[in-house]
């Protein structure tokens, strides 16, 4: 009675240790199955103590229920613990409520069909309630060890995975299961009277991993969900464990426990608590390239150091430093076409400057030789351009749908068209490349879509530009009411050089579409409800005012 009494104690006193475990879900099963097990240990001592026949079999049959309900929190508390998702499938909740219902349902009912146990006093060893189990009863405990071996399978299986020295977890986890072995001793003397030990078991696991080895609880955790090589450190930045992927990743970690980090691998000491996360490794002719992620390690108040996590991230990384060496060839183009282009081409402009202004008579072939220039001058800005609008973005700053798109169209030669902005959304971007990509689609649809009766002939009343946000806050629209665009050339519109205009260089939406690809954004044309053409640039995460 004493030993249940003190089980029950330790369960409970130990309760606000689990506060201490990160993991949500860890938490709440840890705490389950120290309720359910110390309360299942007073109903032991109940049994025990109390003179009443009635009483005892009371106290029995709520052990019993409650012994049961033990299952139910050990298995939500394994699947949280091993990473698993099974504790919060709807349908496992539910079959496991219907399973205790039903199990409770037969152990209540146990006075009317007698099939899961009868109860008699006897007088040995001392004066007890002696409990002799049926056949309901050897098939509900067949099926509470059969979901028990569910549990210790993925607790087992965590620490195979974990590669870290995790025996202490593993003796705690097999003390949990010793009370078995009394279960057993119970039919060869009668040392003991039957009666369930399980929860002194559970005691002794609480104690263990709540009050000694709660920080290797949780780092086994931890390692045990992740695939990549994990180091972990002490606050002195030397080596307290390895898992076997860090081992094979570097081979001088072997044997190395205790040393110090930078000693044995002073490259990523050197990039611990700096801005430069990323590790280069060259081996077999390769090059692979790994993001270090320190975690601090440790759920008691003293820290016990760091975890450092190796992420391989060579695809990642390797198709950055190609874009960076694109950037850095189409900025070199940019600037030579700039200089080695733009200069010949300042000079021929002036020569034929002087010429027309020698020239008496009007020159066709003067003029059309002048409008050529300007159009080579013009391709030279928009390739400029869209060399340098898709490149990435060094910063961002606030955007007021309503304010910036109203400045942008006072840039623009709008002729006689409106613009009406309907609704505000705030969101987050470059201003000088979005002021560009607000005044190429302007221009566009002013150039493309605007036809002579509603611009020219209608004084341009006819005519407008809409802005608003899209409808479920996820980017913003600019449309118009012109001619539109036709279904069979929308695909091609974002192309460079494609146009419909023989003046036109074929680059403002090209631009435009550089510039919401720099933003991470996408942008779709389809036609404007006035049959006119409707851009919609979506993947715009909005803020909350």
């Amino acid at each position: 009675m004493l030993i249940f009494a003190l089980a029950a104690l330790v369960c409970f006193a130990t309760l606000p240790r689990t506060q201490q475990i990160s993991d949500r879900d860890t938490r709440r099963g840890l705490t389950a199955l120290l309720l359910t097990s110390g309360s299942w240990a007073v109903a032991h001592a109940g049994f025990l103590a109390v003179p009443s026949l009635q009483l005892k079999e009371g106290f029995y049959i709520a052990g019993l229920i409650v012994g049961f309900s033990t299952i139910g929190a050990w298995l939500y508390f394994c699947s949280a613990y091993t990473g698993r998702s099974l504790h919060r499938y709807q349908s496992y909740r539910r079959v496991a409520v219907g399973l205790f219902a039903a199990v409770v349902l037969v152990k209540l009912t146990n006075p009317f069909h007698h099939q899961y146990f009868t109860a008699e006093v006897v007088q040995t060893p001392f004066t007890h309630l002696e409990v002799q189990h049926l056949t309901l009863h050897w098939i509900t405990v067949g099926l509470s060890y059969a979901l028990a071996f569910v549990g210790y399978f993925m607790l087992l299986e965590l620490f195979a995975e974990a590669e870290m020295d995790a025996t202490p977890l593993q003796v705690l986890v097999a003390i949990t299961g010793l009370p078995v072995v009394l279960d057993i001793i119970v039919y060869s003397t009668p040392a003991l009277i039957d009666i369930t030990y399980e929860p002194l078991g559970v005691a002794v696991f609480a104690v263990g991993v709540c009050f000694v080895y709660l920080d290797q609880f949780e780092e086994v955790q931890l390692a045990g969900e992740l695939d990549d090589p994990v180091i972990l450190l002490t606050r002195d930045k030397r080596i307290r464990d390895t898992n076997h992927r860090a081992r094979e990743l570097f081979p001088q970690l072997v044997g190395e426990t205790g040393a110090p980090l930078e000693s044995i691998l002073p490259s990523v000491a050197k990039r611990l608590g700096t801005g430069d996360p990323i590790l280069e490794i060259h081996r077999d002719g390769s090059t692979r390239y790994f993001q270090l992620v320190v975690s601090p390690v440790g759920a008691s108040q003293a820290r016990l150091g760091d975890e450092v996590r190796f992420t391989d991230i060579s695809d990642r990384e390797q198709y950055r430093r190609e874009l960076e060496r694109q950037n850095d060839r189409l900025e070199s183009f940019a600037s030579m076409v700039s200089h080695d282009l733009r200069n010949p081409l300042n000079v021929a402009q002036g020569r034929l400057d002087l010429v027309l202004e020698e020239q008496t008579d009007e020159s066709p072939n003067l003029n059309a030789a002048r409008s050529a220039l300007d159009r080579i001058e013009a391709l030279i800005e928009d390739i400029l351009s869209l060399a340098r609008q898709g490149q990435p973005l060094d910063d961002r700053e606030r955007i007021e749908l309503t304010s910036f798109s109203t400045d942008c169209w006072e840039m623009v030669d709008t002729a006689s068209a409106e613009l009406d902005v309907n609704g505000e959304f705030v969101f987050e971007g470059s201003p000088q490349r979005l002021q560009r990509l607000f005044e190429n689609i302007y221009r566009n649809s002013i150039e493309h879509g605007a036809s002579d009766n509603l611009v020219s002939n209608n004084g341009g009343a006819g005519f407008t530009v809409t802005v608003g946000p899209l409808d479920n806050d996820s980017g913003f629209f600019i449309a118009d009411n012109g001619s539109g665009i036709s279904p069979d050339v929308r695909d091609q519109v974002f192309t460079s050089g494609f146009t419909t205009d023989r003046n036109g260089t074929g680059f403002g939406l090209a631009i435009v579409s550089e510039i919401v690809d720099a933003h991470g954004w996408e942008i779709t044309v389809t036609e404007s409800a006035d049959g006119g053409v409707r851009f919609e640039i979506s993947g715009v995460e909005g803020i909350r005012s």
